[in-house]
């Protein structure tokens, strides 16, 4: 952060030579200007040139002919003077130049027929002859692609490979070629020695409007060079540079031509280095860049400070009208600043903030710059956390917006509830030909299974490690180890249990089946024997019915209840 001082004393300078470079660029303008124009006079020249020079070609055949004729004649005596005179008059004369005043018979005027005639080749407005020529010097084999298509307006020369040798002779022949005004040469492997070779090439041609280097590996190296190139062109409109590996010090030199750069229209520097630092020198540049109206800052690393000042920059600038920063870091305090540009921004159209980690409060401050914007038109959010409850705000912002002008709105892989449904479809009885995506739908929520209180009770028995016949002792006051339906719900509210009237009811209800009011331990540790092999404790029920009967029976033993003890359920426990 230390560098932020640096960098704004840096940006001052800049823009107080701003005054002197405009100066310097149309003075470049114009030298480029007058040289269009050289090159115009010179082939009209040498057009006149050729037309003249076959012209004279054409009176000399002529004057050759009607010689022959006369002198035939004459050997011959045939016809009169005037039958002469009539024939001569009947010559098919082509060109501005009078034959009367010629004397026929003086040959100093005639040339001889062993005259060669000049030839004149056309002029090459491809390069073709140079490109060759080029290729042959610096011993670079021709590629038959470009020789095929240098005549067409658009060249794609995409994944040659070609290097910065084998692209030499290709910016030499571009200079002079008139024909293309589209290059692509995307993926060549040109590195910071094609970008200068191509540089040069662009200060002379003046034909090119469309121009694609991606994925060339020109480093922040070239970054200076396409800078001047940018601010000094008079014919770029559209720029591509993404994937070139450019960092937050080639973001200054692009800054400069952003700010500067009164010709170009379009820009592209996604898939690149730019961090924090970058999107802060970056930032003051768009607001004061008047001729892009398509910039894509998409997949770089702007977040913080630099997303919230190139947030900034938009709320400024006066002429972007499609901005693409999705698969940056904006966060929330980049959302908060988008939302204040959308507020007073009158020419953004289009908005890509996809995967920019916009939460619910980041959607809440986006939707508070829709809820009163009046020109965009699209807007992408997809692939952003902000959930159902995000997307429920943004379209809550439209439907909020009187002259909203919104057509298109991008939830991508984001899920949605019901409630989001809902307001959707208000938006759609209001606005008919809104289109909105978004993912799927969430699932509904399945109800909580009910867990029996015998469960419950079994589970806090062997959580607290607690002896069914201690717990019986301890509650059964005159020793007859059965407890009173009271004396139960007692015992389970000291205990901690927490069950509601409905399940101590439906608890009774299964412990007390004939109906006197009392809970035997006998039938409470048969039911709970149950209640384990139920719940998938198969393996250890059998063990566990053994250590219950032989606990039952010990218990009554005690008692000397002989009673229990010749009990038909005694007997039943017992075999």
């Amino acid at each position: 952060m230390s560098h932020l001082p640096a960098l704004s004393d840096f940006i001052g300078t800049k823009r107080q030579q701003s005054s002197v470079r405009v100066v310097e660029s149309a003075a470049k303008s114009n030298v480029a200007e007058l040289v269009s124009e050289e090159k115009r006079l010179r082939n009209l020249f040498t057009g006149m040139s050729r037309s003249l020079s076959h012209t004279s070609a054409r009176i000399a055949r002529n004057k050759k002919i009607v010689k022959r004729s006369v002198q035939s004649a004459a050997n011959n005596g045939a016809g009169s003077n005037e039958d002469i005179s009539a024939h001569t008059q009947s010559m098919s004369w082509t060109g501005p130049y009078d034959t009367d005043s010629v004397e026929l018979k003086d040959d100093s005027g005639w040339d001889t027929d062993l005259e060669i005639e000049e030839v004149f080749e056309a002029f090459d407005h491809s390069g073709k002859t140079s490109y060759i020529d080029t290729c042959h010097r610096n011993k670079v084999v021709p590629v038959s692609y470009y020789l095929r298509h240098m005549h067409e307006t658009e060249l794609k020369l995409r994944h040659h490979q070609l290097g910065s040798h084998a692209v030499k002779p290709i910016a030499i022949s571009l200079v002079s070629n008139a024909k293309i005004l589209s290059l692509d040469l995307t993926d060549n492997s040109l590195g910071c020695r094609g970008a200068y070779l191509l540089c040069n090439m662009l200060r002379e041609n003046c034909f090119i409007t469309h121009l694609n280097l991606s994925e060339n590996h020109l480093g922040t190296s070239s970054a200076e060079m396409l800078s001047n190139i940018m601010q000094i062109t008079t014919s770029l409109t559209h720029i591509t540079l993404s994937k070139n590996e450019f960092d937050d010090t080639a973001a200054i030199f692009f800054a400069e031509a952003i700010m500067n750069t009164t010709k170009v229209e379009s820009l592209n520097l996604s898939h690149n280095r730019f961090s924090e630092m970058g999107g802060v020198a970056l930032g003051p540049a768009i607001g004061e860049n008047s001729s892009i109206k398509e910039l894509n800052l998409s997949w770089n690393s702007l977040r913080r400070k630099g997303a919230i000042a190139v947030a900034q920059g938009v709320k400024n600038n006066i002429m972007i009208k499609r901005l693409n920063i999705s698969w940056n870091g904006f966060g929330v305090d980049g959302a908060r600043e988008i939302g204040k540009a959308l507020a007073e921004n009158t020419t953004l159209e289009e908005l890509d903030m996809t995967n920019n980690r916009l939460t619910t409060e980041a959607a809440v401050l986006i939707g508070k710059g829709i809820a009163v914007n009046d020109s965009l038109q699209a807007i992408k959010l997809g692939k952003n956390p902000m959930q159902s409850a995000g997307c429920w705000a943004i379209c809550s912002a439209i439907l909020k917006n009187p002259n909203m002008v919104m057509r298109k709105v991008a939830f991508d892989d984001i899920t949605v509830n019901k409630d989001f449904y809902d307001i959707l479809q208000d938006i759609k009885n209001l606005i008919p030909d809104i289109e909105i995506r978004h993912g799927c739908l969430e699932p509904p929520k399945k109800p909580k299974t009910k867990v029996h209180p015998m469960v419950k009770l079994q589970n806090y028995i062997t959580k607290h490690n607690i002896k069914l016949i201690d717990f019986f002792k301890k509650f059964d006051v005159d020793g007859n180890m059965s407890l009173g339906n009271n004396e139960f719900r007692q015992a389970l509210e000291d205990l901690g249990i927490k069950l509601s009237e409905d399940e101590l009811e439906t608890l009774i209800g299964e412990l007390d089946k004939d109906g006197d009011g009392e809970i035997n331990y006998s039938v409470l540790s048969l039911v709970l024997a149950e209640s384990e092999l139920v719940t998938g404790n198969q393996e250890a029920t059998a063990e566990i019915l053994k250590r219950k009967q032989a606990s039952v029976i010990q218990a009554f033993s005690d008692q000397s209840n002989s009673v229990l003890r010749t009990s038909p359920l005694t007997k039943n426990l017992t075999m």
